[in-house]
């Protein structure tokens, strides 16, 4: 039998892998990265790890059909429900993490930093309320 990963663990591993990319291929050179390879590789790993937590938060697969995958809009909307105020910083993390770090491959610093700095406090959010649901689960 498969040991169930506590999800924000998980993301938190994506996210440990996202600046291990960044700090041993990215190769920083003064303000910038050299290699926005690889700083792409990062912006992915960590958008995903910023997914897995909100996945095992919110729940966000209960509400769809089977095999339907949520979209952008559908963990906007599940957010929203718990907690308006994470909103802006989803949607900032969406837009550095997934659009300019993984598309593009944005080689600032300061904006790779800020992005990581982002999915750090969606992943500490999401542990608050993947916490909470757990232990109203357990038989008191």
């Amino acid at each position: 039998m498969e040991k169930m990963i506590h999800p924000v663990r998980e993301a938190e591993r994506y996210l440990a892998n996202a600046m291990a990319l960044l700090t041993e291929k990215a190769g920083k050179d003064g303000r910038y990265y050299s290699d926005s390879k690889y700083v792409r590789m990062a912006g992915n790993t960590a958008w995903n790890g910023v997914l897995i937590a909100l996945d095992g938060a919110l729940g966000v697969y209960a509400g769809l059909k089977r095999k339907q995958r949520p979209e952008f809009k559908d963990y906007q909307a599940a957010v929203a429900k718990r907690d308006k105020r994470m909103c802006r910083p989803l949607l900032n993390a969406y837009e550095l993490l997934h659009k300019s770090l993984g598309y593009d491959g944005v080689t600032n610093y300061r904006v790779v930093q800020e992005s990581m700095g982002l999915a750090r406090e969606i992943l500490d959010w999401a542990e608050g309320y993947c916490r909470s649901d757990s232990e109203q689960e357990q038989p008191k």
